[in-house]
Parts: structure tokens; C-alpha cells; sequence
């Protein structure tokens, strides 16, 4: 019998600490997430956001520690709650010989869920006089608010994101924006790793700080963003 699809009215993780070899990537990190978070995950290069990112999405396992998903550990839950979950990484994971309206309609069979949501998920991404051409033809931009759409097809319950602002300009950052918002708005749980301050200010409603593996802070948004969040890395580099 297949395990039950669990509840997602949190996700958390307890003391949770990762090593590849010799090397910390995350380190004794505790942190809760629950329905309508937008938590902006901020650190310097090597701070531990993709570990953190892979621990979530269930594909990397904690050297040490607890992660729970709802009321269930991943490996109880199975692949039910996988279906809950939405990534979006450095790989766009699109095909460039097929249409940005096949693409989504494959992923649709893969998930399971209607045809139906692809005309929609391509009007969500700006898309809709593109549909019928082909992926191979789109600009970075264009991919990136594709591949948001193939990576919330499903309408999972934790969306991850790694850098999802990469290549697009003003007016489709703000589109994507307004996306995430929306999803957020919905109770859905959102984890966004960016490196782009202002774009932070905007939108994450909690914000988490990793240095060296290690969680400086997690918290509401309160103030400036930049400031804060420079102010911070200052002080734990000295």
C-alpha cells in the first residue's frame, strides 16, 4: 500500500547539519516553515543555500538531525510527498526541440494532472503568443518564467527556488513577482535563494541568513533588507 500523501502545514527541520567528507556545508540549522512563508534565503557563495535547498526537496540526506514534512519523515512519506513539493534550479529542465506548450504539456502527463492547466500556466508566464514555438528559440528570460510554470504545474505545496530572477529584465521580475505572491497567498510555502537584495526587499516575508553552513538569522522582515542583511555578514566576518 502506498504511504498516505502527508499534511504540509509545516515543514521543519531540527538541528540538521550536512558534511560531504571533511567539509561542513551545513551545520546544527533549525528553522520552521509554514503556509504563506516567502522566506528569502541570503548568504555569500558556498554559504550552504543549495544543501539546504536539496535537504528540503528530499533529494539530499541530512549527515545529522531531524526533517519532518507535516507529520511525517521523508522516508515514511515516500513519493507522495514529492508530489508536494516544486523545484526550480540552475537546470531549467525544459527541451529545446519541443514548444514551450509541449514542454508543459509533458510535464503534465508526469504529474498527472490535466492538459487543461498549461494554457493558463503559459498566460501565467507571459507566453501565450509563444506557445506553439520552440524552446530552443527563447531567450534566458523566457526559459526561466517557463520552467517557474513546469515547476508549479502541479500546484505543489513547497515551492524551492534557486536564483529564479536569472536573466529576466524588470518587467518580467515583476511578473514573476507577482506570481510568487500569488502561490504564497494561496498558503503555499515558498523558499527562494537569491543573491539580488533589492528583489528580496520586495517580496520575502521572512528572511534566513547562512554563513559557512551556519544560520545567522531567521526572522520576519523587518527594515531594509540590504542594510540588514549587510550589516549582519559584517559583523560575523570580524
Amino acid at each position: 500500500m502506498a504511504p498516505a500523501v502527508p499534511s504540509l502545514e509545516s515543514v521543519t527541520l531540527s538541528d540538521v547539519s550536512r558534511h560531504f567528507g571533511r567539509r561542513r556545508a551545513l551545520s546544527h540549522v533549525s528553522l520552521t516553515l509554514r503556509p504563506g512563508d516567502i522566506l528569502g534565503l541570503l548568504g555569500p557563495n558556498g554559504a550552504g543555500k543549495s544543501t539546504l535547498l536539496g535537504i528540503l526537496s528530499t533529494l539530499v540526506t541530512p549527515t545529522r538531525g531531524e526533517v519532518r514534512f507535516g507529520d511525517r519523515r521523508p522516508a515514511a512519506a515516500g513519493d507522495a510527498l514529492r508530489s508536494l513539493i516544486g523545484v526550480l534550479g540552475h537546470d531549467l529542465h525544459l527541451y529545446e526541440e519541443l514548444t514551450a506548450r509541449q514542454n508543459l504539456a509533458f510535464f503534465a502527463g508526469l504529474y498527472g494532472v490535466p492538459v487543461a492547466r498549461v494554457d493558463d500556466a503559459l498566460a501565467n508566464a507571459g507566453l501565450t503568443a509563444r506557445a506553439d514555438d520552440l524552446v530552443g528559440g527563447f531567450s534566458r528570460g523566457m526559459r526561466q518564467r517557463l520552467a517557474l510554470e513546469r515547476a508549479l504545474l502541479h500546484a505543489p505545496h513547497l515551492v524551492l527556488l534557486d536564483e529564479p530572477f536569472t536573466g529576466l529584465d524588470d518587467s518580467a521580475v515583476r511578473i514573476v513577482a507577482d506570481r510568487l505572491r500569488g502561490v504564497a497567498a494561496t498558503g503555499r510555502m515558498i523558499v527562494l535563494a537569491t543573491h539580488d537584495l533589492e528583489i528580496a526587499e520586495g517580496l520575502v516575508t521572512r528572511l534566513a541568513v547562512l554563513r559557512q553552513g551556519v544560520l545567522l538569522q531567521d526572522d520576519v522582515v523587518r527594515g531594509n533588507v540590504r542594510a540588514g542583511y549587510r550589516a549582519l555578514i559584517q559583523a560575523e566576518a570580524r
